[in-house]
């Protein structure tokens, strides 16, 4: 198994985005099952690894947000449910364009697409407490799908900093407010949001201290 996802990657890097959308959802799923990137995004409470491609537009307490040249990425991560060890529930969707669980590991998650009136897709995937949400033409359906899982897939969070947080009630809003074991299908208001650039302060310089 881990051949063939070192052969994916090779597959992926050396021949582009055409030999991106030659393969199935399911190939680029199991990619999740590798080893994450280096992170080169800091916030507090938790670090990730920003794809070449993307930029962040906007940043607040666990919610952040991407551009691509043509896309916008939300990613929430819920230090609530990742304190509390909530497990997931998501129930697989017969209707939906794509739906499946993920479980690698000690890791769980989700990922659904579903077809928008507009003929866009709307993608939501969720892995190890933190969850990315984009709407999307089809052709870059695949490579959107691959930018969100290498963000998810490096994702560490700081068990202390969590912790401290939600001892000071900074956290408890959110739990009222988004859900990442929800899908918002074609009715999502988190995608909706309006956002506008707020640079978060880094409360953790010595990266050292992220576990």
């Amino acid at each position: 198994m881990k051949k063939i996802i070192i052969l994916l990657f090779c597959l992926l890097f050396l021949s582009g985005c055409q030999k991106v959308n030659d393969l199935d959802i399911d190939d680029i799923m199991g990619l999740l099952g590798s080893q994450g990137e280096k992170a080169n995004i800091y916030r507090t409470g938790y670090k990730y690894y920003l794809p070449r491609g993307l930029k962040v537009t906007s940043s607040k307490l666990f919610n952040d947000v991407f551009t691509s040249d043509k896309d916008m990425y939300y990613l929430y991560v819920d230090g609530i449910s990742y304190n509390k060890k909530i497990k997931n529930t998501y129930q697989t969707c017969q209707e939906c364009f794509y739906s499946k669980n993920i479980t690698i590991d000690d890791k769980e998650g989700y990922v659904e697409i579903n077809l928008l009136e507009n003929k866009k897709y709307l993608i939501e995937i969720m892995y190890n407490y933190a969850k990315i949400e984009v709407i999307v033409d089809e052709e870059d359906l695949k490579e959107s799908l691959l930018y969100s899982i290498k963000i998810l897939k490096s994702i560490q969070l700081n068990d202390s900093i969590i912790s401290s947080l939600l001892e000071e009630d900074v956290l408890n809003y959110t739990e009222e407010e988004f859900n990442i074991f929800h899908t918002t299908s074609s009715d999502s208001t988190y995608i909706e949001r309006d956002y506008t650039y707020v640079e978060e302060e880094q409360d953790i310089p010595d990266t050292d201290l992220i576990n």
